[in-house]
């Protein structure tokens, strides 16, 4: 994984007592995140 990690193919390379509180960690900022989504630029078409 460190030749990966020079190399720039992941962003961290973290120990496996440490996998826990990082997925958690992840989540959290997950749960808080919202979508921007851009408004439509046409509506429907009448048929």
């Amino acid at each position: 994984p460190y030749c990966a990690a020079i190399r720039g193919y992941v962003d961290a390379v973290i120990i496996p007592r440490d996998t826990r509180p990082r997925i958690i960690g992840a989540l959290k900022i997950m749960c808080s995140k919202r979508e921007i989504r851009p408004p439509k630029k046409h509506g429907n078409i009448p048929v």
